[in-house]
């Protein structure tokens, strides 16, 4: 019985893990946003009011515009959307 218990709980535990990753590589890519893309945002977007994605639609429009670091940001949060 305490083997089927075990099982259970590494198999639920395993199962949850890539999620878990997946949230924490996007955390971590929204904070990347904000370190590298603030500059941006100020430059670029100044009047432009947070929410609704209204601040990546505006960056977006301007990628021409965008420093290097914002650019990468802005791709690697993309690519960790597409795959969750």
């Amino acid at each position: 019985m305490m083997i089927v218990r075990t099982t259970r709980l590494l198999l639920l535990v395993s199962a949850t893990m890539p999620t878990f990753a997946q949230g924490q590589g996007l955390e971590a890519e929204i904070q990347a946003l904000k370190t590298y893309c603030k500059p941006d945002i100020e430059r670029l977007c100044p009047k432009v009011e947070p929410g609704g994605g209204r601040i990546k639609a505006c960056l977006m429009a301007q990628q021409n515009e965008l420093t290097v670091g914002c650019a990468k940001a802005l791709q690697e949060l993309k690519e960790i959307k597409k795959s969750m």
